[in-house]
């Protein structure tokens, strides 16, 4: 097979599908599914990676009655997981009676980092490079390899620490870069790559990495939401007082500041509205998720990316704080058409507004599941979408679909083979 892939790259996208397909044997329809376009055309898609054969396309759906920081937001959410547009909007439409989110944002710096080996007093090494801290920052500001300044941004500061490494003490030096609408990461590693001389000779050590941290930890985006006991009992029909929903969510809080296991999956469920928001803004993903993760961790224990407590009326109140390098500018974000339509739909201005909503999505998230887990059960709601996806697993069609999934939700056994067992009575009895 190897042969058969030589020179792979310097085919068309219809070449490289038909040697995939005649290799793995695909069918028509699969094969026709890879090369059908969606809302990236193949000959764009071609140009933003290597190897293209198609697209692959998400379901992009939008989440409503957010009001955040007083104004009203249609948030699209690119995403294949049931339930979570639905709990977002949910969540969401609960805080409006108390005025919604209320959100802020760091000014968008970005550290870009720079290893120096072999010194032989690292100490004095740092200290000699923070001293000429100014001249360097006023040399990169001047040149300006990234284009920056013309937009207010530009390097900022210069800070050094010394690690103790298996490799012996190594000399690492971070650049503050003010990132202004852009994610940041081609512009903080031109600059790193810039500087990279001038820290060697005032160091007299070697250069190893010059790379972004997506630790953004100068760059994160806070979101603040109030629910009232009155619109937490009457979300749950009176099953529950407000009182016990509110004692609910905090003992469920309480669970995931106090355990590892159960905290990463309070946090996925986070992550769950925030990918969903920058997958559909053309932003990086994995760059969130890393530096999500990598803050829940910073103290030494992995922790809850969302904070709750009772106010002095007895409402629950949820706060959340994460880095967020999002941008408005370059990559995907201006590149794809579907992500500059999400962009439009968001009206956003700048990368500090676009963070902000993203974190009240991951509020919104989070509550959501914490309402559900704590009192009816995250399955209740969960189920009825989930099995409209067995049902087209099990080959239910068009209006077939929303039939079967609603037997098998009702019976609560969303299985394949049981949505087939409907299937095949509703078509036998013809009842669509």
């Amino acid at each position: 097979m190897a042969s058969s892939f030589d020179g792979f790259y310097k085919k068309s996208p219809a070449e490289r599908l038909e040697l995939v397909a005649r290799e793995k044997a695909l069918a028509d329809g699969e094969r026709q599914s890879i090369a059908k376009e969606g809302g990236l055309p193949l000959e764009l898609a071609n140009r933003m990676i290597e190897n293209v054969v198609g697209t692959h396309c998400l379901p992009l759906g939008i989440a409503t009655n957010f009001v955040i920081d007083g104004a009203e937001k249609l948030i699209p959410f690119a995403v294949e997981e049931p339930s979570v547009v639905a709990a977002a909007s949910y969540a969401a439409k609960l805080c409006q009676p108390t005025g919604g989110f209320a959100t802020s944002a760091d000014a968008p710096v970005m550290i870009g980092q720079v290893q120096l080996i072999g010194i032989k007093d690292c100490e004095a090494a740092k200290k000699k490079i923070e001293a000429d801290k100014k001249r360097l920052i006023d040399y990169a500001n001047e040149i300006d390899p990234c284009v920056l300044v013309k937009f207010g941004g530009g390097l900022r500061d210069i800070e050094a620490r010394v690690l103790k490494t298996t490799r012996g003490d190594m000399l690492v030096v971070h650049l503050l870069v003010d990132c202004r609408d852009a994610m940041g990461a081609n512009a903080v590693n031109t600059l790193a790559e810039t500087l990279a001389p001038d820290l060697e000779k005032l160091s007299g050590g070697k250069v190893r990495l010059r790379i972004i941290s997506n630790l953004a930890v100068h760059r994160k985006a806070r979101a603040k939401a109030v629910w009232s006991r009155k619109a937490l009992e009457e979300s749950l029909k009176g099953q529950f007082t407000g009182e016990q929903v509110v004692e609910a969510i905090l003992d469920a809080y309480a669970f995931a500041a106090a355990d590892p296991y159960r905290a990463t999956t309070h946090n996925k469920g986070i992550m769950n509205g925030i990918d969903a928001v920058v997958i559909a803004t053309g932003n990086d993903w994995r760059a969130i998720e890393a530096g999500a993760h990598s803050y829940a961790a910073i103290t030494g224990e992995y922790k809850p990316l969302t904070k709750y407590r009772k106010n002095a009326d007895g409402d629950l109140v949820g706060e959340i704080e994460l880095p967020m390098a999002v941008g408005l500018v370059g990559g995907a974000t201006k590149t794809h058409p579907t992500a500059q339509a999400s962009v439009k739909i968001l009206g956003v201005k700048s990368a500090q507004e676009l963070a902000r909503i993203i974190a009240a999505v991951g509020l919104a998230q989070n509550f959501a599941a914490l309402r559900a887990l704590a009192t009816e059960g995250i399955q209740r709601g969960h189920l009825k979408l989930h099995a409209k996806n067995i049902a087209i697993m099990a080959g239910a069609k068009a209006a077939e679909i929303d039939i079967v999934a609603a037997q098998m939700a009702d019976e609560r056994k969303v299985r394949v083979d049981r949505a087939k067992e409907i299937l095949d009575e509703m078509r036998a009895k013809k009842v669509v």
